[in-house]
This record gives structure tokens, sequence and C-alpha cells, in this order.
């Protein structure tokens, strides 16, 4: 692919973005009874896991600028599913935690992201679906190497 031949409708990624769009469509339906997006849901199960503890954290996972990041926590807290809490070690740094219905709702996340996925892959083979993420590691690695 070069310049001349740049196409928005045969793009690896506008496709990509598209389907990333409706994955996120299919999980904020899934969890619109609990007032939830799929883009609130995602800190929720970073937070749940154990693989965010930290605003820096959450920004650096969700390949968010800390602005957005404050503000996406903003929202969670406002509806009671987290709470901010500086460390007594150093108090720049900030933890973020989920509250008891922040933790039940965060454990609803999986089930429903797997639906979304399961409804895209709809028709897929096991060896299409392990072929599709090899090719989808390779470009990752490839955009890894890059920085």
């Amino acid at each position: 692919m070069g310049p001349a031949t740049f196409d928005t409708d045969d793009n690896v990624a506008v496709l990509l973005r598209r389907v990333m769009a409706s994955l996120g469509d299919h999980i904020g339906h899934g969890l619109k009874d609990n007032d939830l997006t799929a883009t609130q849901a995602h800190p929720l199960f970073l937070l749940d896991q154990g693989l965010a503890t930290t605003m820096a954290d959450l920004a650096r996972e969700l390949h968010m600028d800390p602005g957005a990041t404050t503000r996406l926590v903003d929202r969670l807290d406002a509806k009671g599913l987290c709470r901010r809490v500086r460390t007594a070690v150093d108090r720049r740094t900030v933890t973020v935690e989920l509250t008891d219905a922040g933790r039940l709702l965060a454990r609803r996340v999986p089930a429903v992201a797997c639906a979304a996925l399961n409804h895209h892959l709809a028709g897929f083979s096991r060896e299409e679906w392990r072929h599709l993420m090899a090719l989808l590691q390779r470009m990752r690695h490839n955009g890894d190497a890059v920085r």
C-alpha cells in the first residue's frame, strides 16, 4: 500500500476501527441496563483484575491522555462505582479503587464482552480465529518495534 492507492474502503486501520466501534456498541448495549458504556466498562474491568491501580496506570492501559482519563474516572465516581485515594507515601499518586457496586458491575463485563466478541466471530472456524489472532499479534509486534 502506498499513498497513491490509499483508500478508506480498503484500509486495515479503518476496518479495525469500525470493528472496534461495533464491538463497543454491542458491549454498551449489553450494559445499558446498568447505565454503563463500553468506554466506562473497560477501566472497571482493569481495576477489578488488578491490571491498573492508579490514574497513570489507567491512562496508559486505556491509551488515553490524563485529562480524558480524569473525566472518565469522574463519571465513574459520580455513579458510585469507584473512588480516588491519595497514597500515604506519595500524595501526588492517586490510586483508584472500585466500590462494592463497581466491583459487582465489573464482574459482568467479561460475559458481556465475550458475547459481543462471539457475535462478531460468528461463522469463523477455530483455525480462522487462530489465524486472525496471529495476524493481529504480528501487526501489534510490528507496531511495538517502531516505538
